[in-house]
Formats: structure tokens, sequence, C-alpha cells
């Protein structure tokens, strides 16, 4: 891979993340598409592509900033009702992120495989537009904030990010699809999908990352 298609990999992966069109299966297709010289099966495709999405982990971290502060002084020093709301939140935030830590380590060979197939991220794209129209078109009428979110719905909507892991299906987009039938509006649901992400991308990234650097920063014998 050369610098060029790097930046432009980043430059689509920057563009897509926040939107829930799955920016990881664009990176997967857009290769193909150019008729670059990439070998998507290599080991280091996939790390690169994780790796890109820690410059979104950053961003969505300095964007929450407030919120993760929050958390964090609710967790070590805060007393009173509005520590134990940030508190709650935090737990529903823990118990939606663990369902996708679980599935992507227990079938995580499975699932590399997937990241080798434009054809089959192609596929997975209709697929998650599908599912966007779906949950909005069948969302659930009792509204709910996401102080009023239960266990359960959160442990749902960690089910449906777990869809993330197929090239293809948008993290943001299965995550508020989850909220929306859970009973969250379109902003509370957007809230609890970002911050959802941070952990999610963050460890992501910190596990692809050594694997990338075993690589040398190389696909196909062209240095990065």
């Amino acid at each position: 891979m050369t610098a060029l298609q790097a930046i432009i990999l980043a430059i689509v992966q920057g563009v897509t993340e926040l939107f829930p069109v799955s920016s990881l299966g664009h990176a997967v297709i857009l290769p193909a598409l150019l008729g670059w010289n990439i070998d998507e099966h290599s080991p280091g495709f996939l790390p690169f592509l994780v790796v890109m999405h820690l410059g979104t982990a950053v961003a969505l971290l300095l964007y929450f900033a407030r919120d993760w502060y929050d958390f964090a002084t609710a967790v070590l020093v805060r007393h009173g009702p509005v520590a134990a709301h940030e508190r709650r939140v935090l737990c529903l935030v823990i118990v939606a992120t663990l369902p996708a830590l679980v599935v992507g380590f227990l079938f995580e060979h499975l699932l590399r495989n997937g990241f080798g197939s434009p054809r089959f991220a192609a596929a997975f794209l209709v697929v998650n537009g599908s599912m966007l129209f779906a949950a909005d078109r069948w969302k659930a009428k009792e509204a709910r904030t996401l102080g009023q979110l239960r266990w359960r719905d959160a442990l749902s909507i960690g089910l449906w990010q777990c869809l993330a892991l197929i090239p293809g299906m948008s993290r943001s987009g299965a995550t508020m699809s989850g909220g929306y039938l859970a009973g969250l509006n379109h902003q509370d649901a957007a809230r609890f999908s970002f911050l959802t992400a941070t952990p999610i991308i963050l460890g992501a990234g910190v596990l692809e990352a050594p694997k990338l650097l075993h690589q040398s920063g190389a696909f196909n014998g062209v240095a990065v």
C-alpha cells in the first residue's frame, strides 16, 4: 500500500465514520473499486483499518470529554442523585459494550475472513441500509430518555452492536437502530451510540496496533 492510498483510505474512513454507513465496509470496497493492487487477505490489512479508527476514538473522547469527566467524578468523588444517574448511564455503556467484546473474541478468525471480501462487504452495505429504514419505521412508540433505559435494553443495543463486526454493517447504525427499538429518541440513541463507540474503538485499536507493527507496515511488499 502506498502512502497516497493510505491517505485516501483514511479520508474515506474519517468522512464515513460518524454516519451510519459503515466506514469499514467502504474501506474494504474502495481498493477493489479503484483497482488497487492490495491483498485484503493480508494479515496486516484489518489491523491497518482498525488502527485508522483510533483518530475517531480520540475525536469522540474529546467531544464527549465532559461526559467522561462526569462519569469518572461520579464514580470516584461525587454523591447524590445526579452522580447516581451518571453512574447508572456509565454502567449501561459498559453493559452495551460487553457483547461485542465477547463475540469478537470468540469468532475473531471467522470474522477476519469477511474483511478480505469486497463483495461480501458490498452486500452487507445493502443490508445495513435496509436495517436503518426498518428500525426507523418500527421504532418503539413508548418514548424513553437515556436515564430511563433498562438494563435489558442496554444489553439488546450491545447485541445490535455485534452486527458491526460484519464488514458493511455500521456500528453507529446498528446501535442507533437498537436504541430506536428500545424507545430512545434520535438524540439519545445517537448519544448512547457514540458513548459506546469510544471503549470499543480504543480496545480494538490497542489489540490490533501490535499486529500492524509486527507486519512492518507493509502490504503486498509495498511499504505504507
